[in-house]
C-alpha cells in the first residue's frame, strides 16, 4: 500500500449541501427556509433566552445564581509538613505572625488551619485559629503543645 492508495472510508466524507444556488441545485430560491416569517429571514429565529415570551428561567430563579455568605471564615491552610521544611529553635512560638513572616501565608491578621498532611519532626509550640484532628494528634505526638487562638471577623 502506498500514500496514493489511501482513501477514506466510504459514507464518511459528505458533501456539503450548497444552498440558494438555483432551482436545478435542488434547494434554489428559499434555500429550504420555507417561505416568509421570522425564521426566513437572515439572523432570524429566537435566542436560546427566549421561552415564548413567558419570563426566562434566569430572571425567574435569581437566586440560583450565587449566595455570598457574608459570616463564612475563609482559613488559610498550612500543613505539618510545610513546617518541617523550616528549622525552628526548640524555645520558638509559632503564630500567625511567624507564619507571614516565612512566607506560609499572606497576612498575619487572616485566620489560620493547620492541617495534618506530613510528619511533625521538632516539639513545637503552635498558635492557630483552628487545627485539624490528625494534625493535633500529630503535633501532640512530637511531644509540641497547640493553642486556639480565638477569632472574630
Amino acid at each position: 500500500m502506498k500514500v496514493h492508495d489511501l482513501r477514506p472510508d466510504e459514507g464518511s466524507k459528505k458533501k456539503r449541501k450548497r444552498v440558494g444556488r438555483g432551482i436545478a441545485a435542488g434547494q434554489g430560491k428559499t434555500a429550504g427556509r420555507g417561505t416568509k416569517g421570522q425564521n426566513a429571514r437572515s439572523g432570524g429565529g429566537k435566542g436560546v433566552y427566549f421561552e415564548g415570551g413567558q419570563l426566562p428561567l434566569a430572571r425567574r430563579l435569581p437566586y440560583k445564581r450565587g449566595f455570598t455568605n457574608i459570616r463564612k471564615i475563609y482559613y488559610n491552610p498550612v500543613n505539618i509538613d510545610q513546617l518541617a521544611e523550616f528549622d525552628f529553635d526548640d524555645d520558638v512560638v509559632i503564630t500567625p505572625d511567624v507564619l507571614a513572616a516565612i512566607g506560609l501565608i499572606k497576612k498575619a491578621t487572616d485566620p489560620v488551619v493547620i492541617l495534618g498532611d506530613g510528619e511533625a519532626t521538632q516539639a513545637l509550640t503552635i498558635k492557630a485559629h483552628r487545627f485539624s484532628a490528625t494534625a493535633k494528634e500529630k503535633i501532640e505526638a512530637a511531644g509540641g503543645s497547640i493553642e486556639i487562638l480565638p477569632f472574630s471577623k
